[in-house]
């Protein structure tokens, strides 16, 4: 059974960093595909970004420059470093494993239907 527990939410000034970090079992994060995604309520669930398999990575516009995704395959674990946090980068922050295996990262990005395991979910709160 796959399972993917979350780390490192929290609240944080305009311009600040975080990282939150994705433990992965039942699911190998060096021969797979993992994302992260974030909802507001009244929102859907957008792709923040993507690795895949080989390391290549893919993000939304809004994070390009900011954000870096990477792994640990030791710890088989994923990471997404948020670097100079803006007030619009409040939401919950899901860790995602899985999607459809025809689809390419980019397409992934943009289709969270196709992920088929998901963590419980990080508040990320970033005030001015």
């Amino acid at each position: 059974q796959v399972r993917l527990v979350e780390f490192g939410g929290g609240s944080v000034q305009s311009g600040g960093s975080l990282r939150p970090s994705c433990v992965v079992s039942g699911y190998s994060v060096s021969s797979g595909c993992m994302a992260w995604f974030r909802q507001t309520p009244g929102k859907e669930r957008e792709g923040v970004a993507v690795i895949g398999s080989r390391a290549y990575t893919t993000y939304a516009d809004s994070v390009k420059g900011r954000f870096i995704i990477s792994r640990d395959n030791s710890k088989n674990a994923v990471y997404l470093q948020m670097n100079r946090l803006q007030d619009e980068d409040t939401a919950m922050y899901y860790c995602a494993a899985a999607p459809d295996p025809r689809m390419t990262i980019y397409q992934a990005l943009h289709a969270p239907d196709s992920f088929d395991v998901w963590g419980q979910g990080n508040q990320v709160t970033v005030s001015s």
